[in-house]
């Protein structure tokens, strides 16, 4: 019997891509291994990431749940298991890992978390920013001057010297901002799971989630604006 079949019981919780095993055309109930012909199945390609883990849309988690969640279904899916079996396993093996890795890496990173929720309930939140965040707006536009005016100075001279201490300066405290903008996001963390805890569907209720989602879309934006010219300070003065 194939070592796969042991200890299936809990291993039933990821809707699968087919209603029916590829192999033996079984009916299917969500497990990912056929009780027939003990075959793996393929992870549904419309299955979210918290799903994949069997937690709810929480902006606020408890990592060690999901790392031990994750590494339980990567000894399922590990394509060393599957060396000996046919294509077709060996290439759902190789799918279902590859798509359990980048599920893992986005939840376990607050941000990309975050991101990918917004993503969830309110379409794509990645569009970069071009434009400062309105608080910020005069200090960019002196900050890029001054980025323009090292790049175009003799790197060895005493003005050189002065504008990387400034733009040393401007980096601390573009780095203090980022991390203020990261304390406002999980304050609005914490009123998302909130929300989401009281399960209620009522008119208030969406327009607080909206709400929410509005200001963390924004926030995030901002810090993406803020930690790309971070970047740019870091790649300039090093």
């Amino acid at each position: 019997m194939d070592e796969h079949t042991h200890n299936t019981g809990d291993r039933r919780e990821l809707r699968m891509a087919r209603s029916m095993c590829w192999h033996c055309q079984s009916e299917m109930a969500g497990e990912y291994f056929c009780d027939r012909c003990v075959k793996v199945q393929p992870v549904s390609k419309d299955l979210d990431y918290f799903t994949c883990f069997g937690l709810p849309r929480r902006l606020v988690i408890d990592t060690n749940v999901l790392e031990t969640k994750f590494y339980e279904l990567s000894r399922a899916f590990h394509p060393d298991f599957y060396q000996n079996k046919s294509d077709a396993e060996q290439t759902i093996s190789l799918g279902n890992s590859a798509m359990l890795n980048t599920a893992y890496r986005t939840l376990r990173d607050p941000i990309q978390r975050a991101e990918y929720l917004l993503d969830l309930e309110a379409g794509a939140v990645k569009d970069i920013r071009t434009t400062p965040p309105a608080d910020l707006f005069e200090e960019i536009l002196e900050l890029q001057d001054t980025l323009d005016e090292f790049r175009g100075s003799d790197r060895a001279s005493a003005h050189a010297s002065t504008l990387r201490t400034k733009l040393h300066a401007d980096r601390t405290a573009l780095e203090q901002r980022q991390r203020e903008m990261e304390a406002q996001l999980l304050q609005l963390f914490g009123r998302w799971d909130a929300l989401q805890d009281r399960g209620e569907a009522t008119e208030q209720v969406r327009a607080e989630r909206n709400h929410l989602l509005k200001d963390m879309r924004n926030i995030l934006s901002n810090r993406t604006y803020v930690k790309n010219i971070v970047n740019d300070l870091v790649e300039t003065i090093a």
